[in-house]
């Protein structure tokens, strides 16, 4: 796993200086292109959720897997609820839960200490997600956050000197988690740091955001999710992909419908941005909570 991740650092690294100048050449707001990408490789990482919801019910002693799929839609819905009554309660601690999700899951060796050290370390790593488009794309980071109703980091407190005060404790986040790892785990660190500047430098904010989304985080994830169902890559990718075809087709199903019933009472572009962003919220508390119980639950064991 160390070599796949070190090569998958590098590739997606190139990946970003090459497809930087073609963006800049053609000048589009990809929208719809990066909802395709999200609804076929974004969503697919967590569509094994199921398996790991199997597992977890069955350390709790239950038997019947629709208590799992109950629970979760109730989270999803609640969040949704949420949303639309605290944008920016709700977004605000989005944006937290999720720079600590993105921050441990994109950390490929495990690092342990403290409990709020690390989690305050996994926080300031997955932060750079927010940071940098916030930094280098301002004005359009929050066309976006203003669609979702949230104006928070309008505040004057957010200077520029504030936020690169922030990406550089991301990075120093980064070089302190792997400080005892080898050079190539350290490198892993570096080079995704690296790719994500590159990224929210050149790309508009949603096209940055979607393929660190897509091509960086969900197929990292993916990746381990194959070889826990096989040792071997081949089968253990036809096995993830059987697994993880129903779920992703039945979340993209509602998306869609979702675009197209607030289409009736927005443009397009800003349904798809709604959809996007509280979609995969109410997506994502669900999803690092059931990571949350499932760790801490099968320690125990």
């Amino acid at each position: 796993m160390e070599k796949i991740n070190f090569k998958h650092s590098i590739i997606f690294f190139n990946f970003c200086i090459l497809i930087s100048p073609f963006y800049l050449l053609l000048n589009f707001e990809p929208i719809i292109f990066c909802l395709f990408l999200i609804l076929i490789l974004g969503i697919s990482h967590g569509a094994l959720d199921n398996i790991k919801g199997t597992r977890l019910l069955k350390l709790f002693g239950y038997k019947h897997i629709i208590y799992f799929y109950l629970a979760y839609i109730f989270i999803s819905l609640l969040i949704i609820i949420f949303w639309l009554i605290f944008p920016n309660t709700v977004l605000s601690l989005f944006l937290v839960i999720a720079s600590y999700h993105f921050g441990k899951e994109d950390t490929v060796f495990s690092f342990k200490r403290k409990f709020f050290i690390s989690e305050c370390l996994f926080f300031l790593k997955g932060s750079a997600v927010i940071i940098a488009p916030l930094l280098l794309k301002r004005d359009e980071t929050n066309e976006i956050f203003r669609v979702l109703n949230f104006n928070f980091f309008e505040v004057q407190f957010f200077s520029d000197e504030f936020l690169i005060a922030l990406l550089c404790l991301s990075l120093l986040s980064s070089f302190y988690i792997s400080k005892k790892e080898n050079i190539n785990l350290k490198s892993v660190m570096i080079v995704d740091f690296l790719s994500l500047i590159i990224l929210n430098l050149f790309l508009s904010p949603i096209l940055a955001f979607t393929l660190y989304f897509c091509f960086l985080h969900s197929i990292r994830h993916s990746i381990s999710l194959i070889f826990e169902l096989d040792n071997s890559f081949k089968p253990g990718f036809k096995k993830f992909i059987k697994k993880a075809v129903p779920l992703t087709i039945v979340t993209g199903v509602i998306f869609l419908f979702a675009i197209f019933f607030l289409n009736s009472f927005y443009k397009l572009d800003e349904a798809i941005y709604k959809v996007i962003f509280i979609g995969l919220a109410s997506l994502t508390f669900p999803h690092i909570l059931l990571e949350y119980l499932l760790e801490k639950n099968e320690k125990r064991t």
